[in-house]
């Protein structure tokens, strides 16, 4: 479908990549210069840890976490790296010999003591990028995606994007790779490669089958841990992954990084040249084109719908919760009638809010219970045909009889809000602060409770401004009752910038002017 834009902007200490469809916001992608992402780098690393309990294993690769690698993305002990080159025929029959298929299947049946042991140098691939307090995920299967095809040089296999439709497309595509692929290797099919010819995907071929040969004779130039390949920036990755044919326009306002695009495409995908355009509007590329608001709007808890209804997203540690309300939305018939086509509506905008915000996980959706099971089922082919159109993976469950549905979708990288966002500081993260009355009443429980023992003549109440307001005002009464009980003075004393939470109470004498001098203190809030 035409009229999708790609825009980019880069003119600052972050890069930015918005991909529009439809005139909506659809994915972003943001890459920040000092926090450059690590998922596709290949590395000689080093095992630093073996763990049998959980058939895994954490590979110092020389970043701040070590990389988590499982017993099913082992490939096996592979020291000898130069049995994997393939860039001659006396190679290939080498890779010919190594009993792949074999080794794939010993991996799956073997334990990960008996395939790695600690101080083993071994080649991974980052995988999936560290998300939250976990390091990395690698693995040995490695894989260096190019324009139509993503080259795997462990794995005899050769596999067609389920989104290239025609069977005979699919067969063509298929004989191509087949006829001129080193024996042993693999190639994935790329959905962009429907209807390319073969010499470009010969081209691309040969380019990937050269990156992964440079890469191989870098491990021979140092000890682990050691970068062996550093995948392309969120700027090309995005050319070469997005840059598609549904894709009318590519505009960046950068004009180092527009000559940049213009020689990569040139190189590798020479027909796109004209579609890159480069911006020079006086305000902002994301405030030009709207998207500077939709990223604040995908950040907000609530979602409203078109037809008065809105969604209401909370994403915890251990999964994220969808609530679906009516608001606004009365219908025009009945009750179910208006849940219903609630329900229904609310589907694309799940799938829209879960591909542009990055949610990945377990996810449970909460529809607005229906009565019939048809309503239901019509709910549910909903929401499977709207997540159709989302390249992550997902799996869904029917809707209970509770309205509920659990789904899972495959988690690439940080979250949005995550990636965004920090706790707040105020709260620290817990998303709510205890009313006033109820600081209010803990302190004068607390007077009452340890008045008497404090030492002096009178309690000093240290706290906030606007609960110093309050003792002083609606709860005076309280405060004077207290008074009268402990037979000691209670002064209030506000404090500006106190945290509203946090209060200090201590015993005083005071002096011939009235005034409060000695004692102790105590912070509740510092002892939660």
């Amino acid at each position: 479908m035409a009229g999708n834009l790609l825009v980019i902007n880069c003119d600052g200490p972050e890069t930015r990549v918005a991909l529009i469809e439809r005139g909506q916001l659809a994915e972003l992608y943001i890459e920040r210069r000092r926090e450059r992402g690590i998922v596709g780098n290949i590395y000689k690393g080093k095992v630093v840890r073996v763990l049998p309990g959980m058939q895994a294993s954490f590979v110092d690769i020389g970043e701040d976490k070590a990389a988590f690698l499982y017993v099913a993305d082992v490939r096996g002990a592979p020291e000898d790296y130069k049995a994997l080159f393939v860039d001659d025929d006396e190679s290939r029959e080498e890779r010919d010999d190594l009993p792949k298929d074999e080794m794939a299947r010993a991996a799956r049946g073997a334990r990960i003591e008996e395939l790695l042991k600690e101080g083993q140098e071994v080649l991974v691939q980052v995988a999936k990028g560290p998300i939250g307090t976990k390091g990395a995920r690698a693995t040995s299967y490695v894989s260096l995606p190019g324009r139509h095809l993503v080259f795997m040089p462990t794995v005899n296999h050769v596999g067609i994007s389920r989104r290239i439709g025609t069977e005979k497309e699919r067969k063509r595509l298929r004989a191509i790779v087949e006829s001129m692929r080193p024996q042993g290797a693999g190639f994935i099919v790329r959905t962009v490669a429907e209807g390319v010819a073969e010499r470009e995907l010969h081209a691309d071929m040969e380019f990937l089958i050269k990156v992964w040969n440079s890469i191989l004779k870098r491990t021979e130039s140092g000890k682990a841990p050691l970068l062996l390949y550093n995948d392309l920036d969120l700027l090309l990755r995005t050319v070469r992954d997005l840059f598609t044919p549904e894709v009318e326009k590519l505009i960046v306002d950068s004009r180092p990084e527009f000559d940049r695009i213009q020689k990569f495409v040139q190189a590798f995908m020479p027909d796109f040249a004209g579609k890159i355009e480069l911006y020079e509007g006086r305000e902002p590329i994301f405030d030009g084109y709207g998207i500077e608001v939709e990223i604040d709007r995908a950040l907000e808890r609530k979602v409203p719908l078109k037809s008065g209804g809105s969604l209401v997203i909370d994403q915890g540690e251990a999964l994220t919760a969808i609530d679906v309300n009516t608001g606004k939305f009365v219908g025009k018939r009945n009750l179910e009638e208006t849940i219903t086509k609630t329900n229904v509506e609310a589907c694309k905008e799940i799938a829209d809010q879960l591909r542009l915000r990055s949610i990945g996980g377990i996810i449970v959706l909460d529809f607005i219970d229906m009565d019939k099971q048809q309503n239901r089922e019509k709910v549910w082919k909903a929401l499977d045909e709207a997540l159709k159109h989302d390249k992550a993976r997902a799996n869904v469950t029917k809707i209970s009889e509770l309205g509920l549905v659990e789904m899972t979708r495959k988690r690439t990288r940080e979250s949005l809000g995550r990636s965004l966002t920090e706790p707040c500081f105020y709260c620290e993260g817990k998303g709510y602060l205890k009313s006033k009355l109820t600081i209010c009443y803990e302190m004068l429980r607390e007077i009452r409770r340890e008045g008497a023992t404090y030492p002096g003549d009178s309690v000093m109440v240290t706290c906030n401004p606007e609960i110093a307001d309050l003792l002083a005002t609606s709860d005076q009464q309280y405060v004077d009752e207290l008074e009268k009980r402990l037979q000691k003075k209670i002064i209030i004393k506000a404090r500006e910038r106190m945290h509203l939470e946090e209060y200090e109470i201590s015993g005083r004498e005071r002096d011939n002017d009235g005034k409060a001098d000695g004692g102790r203190g105590r912070r509740p809030r510092d002892e939660q």
